[in-house]
C-alpha cells in the first residue's frame, strides 16, 4: 500500500508542528540534514518543504495533504482542500498579519495613494489581488527579504508580515491596511480525499492534531467534595465545565473531577478549597476530542 504523503512545514512553522505530532502521540524526528522527517506509522510518509511550496505540491497530488499557511494557499492559488485550521496558543501558530505600510513621513495614507507606485513583497499575487480589488494599477515587485528597508528608496511601499509592528516601527513605517489575517491550515489533495483508505487516514491524524490544539489550554482538575457542601463547589465551577461525580468509601464525600481552562485554575483552587474542596489535583491533557 502507498503511505500517505504528508507535508510537514520547513522553517518557522517546523518546531511547532513537531511539537503537535508529538502532543497528538507520534513521534515526529527531523534531522538536521534530512527533508524525509522520520515518524512511527508505517502508513505515513513525510516530506519537510517551505510552506510557500506547499499548497502547490498538494495541489498537484504529489503531497496528500499539509500543513501550511492560509497566506500560501492564497499566494499560490492552489486548488486544495482546507480541512482545518490548526491556529494555536504556540510560537508561529498564532495569527499573523500581512500588511501594506509606508515611510511615517510619505504622503500615502491608504492603498488608492499609491496608483502608479512601486510595492515591494514575497506575496506578490496576493498583493495583486489586493490591488484589483480597490481599483488600484500599480507595480509589485519580488523582495527577496530584508523587505522592511526598501522604503522610500527601492520601494514605495511594501507587503509585509508583521506579528507585533516592532520591525515596522524599527524602520519607520506605518500601516497602511491589513492585507490578511493568516493562521496555519491542514489541506488535502481533493483526489486522495476521494480514496476511501487516504481519507480515513486524514481524518483520523487530523483528529489527533485537532485534539492535541483543544487540549492546549486546558486542565484536569480533580478533588474531594463533601456532599454538604457539593453545590456551593459546583457552582464555582466554569459554566461550560462538565463535572464528573464518583462515590467514595466515606458516603459522605464525593470525587469530582473536570476539564478547565489552564488559566483559570490560580483563581478557582483557592475558592474551591475554601468551599470545602479538599484533595485537589491539577493535572495536564495532552488531548481532548470533541
Amino acid at each position: 500500500m502507498t503511505p500517505l504523503r504528508l507535508g510537514i512545514p520547513k522553517g518557522s512553522l517546523q518546531d511547532t508542528t513537531q511539537k503537535l505530532f508529538i502532543r497528538a502521540g507520534y513521534d515526529l524526528r527531523i534531522s538536521g540534514r534530512s527533508y524525509y522527517p522520520d515518524i512511527d506509522d508505517a502508513e505515513i510518509q513525510c516530506i519537510l518543504i517551505r510552506p510557500q511550496e506547499m499548497a502547490r505540491y498538494v495541489g498537484h497530488g504529489i503531497l496528500d495533504c499539509a500543513i501550511t499557511g492560509l497566506d500560501w494557499i492564497l499566494e499560490t492559488g492552489a486548488d486544495v482542500a482546507e480541512l482545518a485550521d490548526l491556529r494555536a496558543p504556540w510560537p508561529n501558530y498564532g495569527t499573523v498579519r500581512w500588511v501594506m505600510a509606508a515611510k511615517e513621513d510619505s504622503p500615502f495614507h491608504s492603498v488608492a495613494d499609491l496608483q502608479g507606485k512601486r510595492i515591494a513583497t514575497e506575496a506578490v499575487g496576493m498583493t495583486r489581488h489586493f490591488l484589483a480589488a480597490h481599483g488600484v494599477d500599480a507595480e509589485v515587485e519580488f523582495s527577496w527579504g530584508a523587505t522592511e528597508v526598501k522604503p522610500p528608496i527601492l520601494a514605495d511601499a511594501i507587503v509585509d508580515v508583521s506579528e507585533t509592528g516592532s520591525s515596522l516601527r524599527a524602520n519607520g513605517l506605518k500601516v497602511l491596511h491589513v492585507v490578511l489575517e493568516s493562521t496555519p491550515r491542514f489541506i488535502a489533495n481533493h483526489d486522495a480525499l476521494n480514496d476511501p483508505w487516504k481519507r480515513d487516514k486524514i481524518a483520523r491524524v487530523l483528529m489527533l492534531l485537532e485534539s492535541a490544539i483543544t487540549a492546549a489550554t486546558r486542565v484536569l482538575l480533580s478533588m474531594n467534595a463533601p456532599r454538604s457542601g457539593l453545590e456551593d463547589i459546583l457552582r464555582l465551577l466554569p459554566a461550560l465545565a462538565t463535572p464528573t461525580l464518583s462515590t467514595l468509601a466515606d458516603p459522605e464525600w464525593v470525587e469530582l473531577s473536570t476539564v478547565v481552562e489552564e488559566k483559570q485554575v490560580r483563581e478557582l483552587i483557592p475558592r474551591l478549597y475554601a468551599a470545602g474542596a479538599r484533595g485537589i489535583i491539577e493535572l495536564p491533557i495532552n488531548k481532548i476530542v470533541e
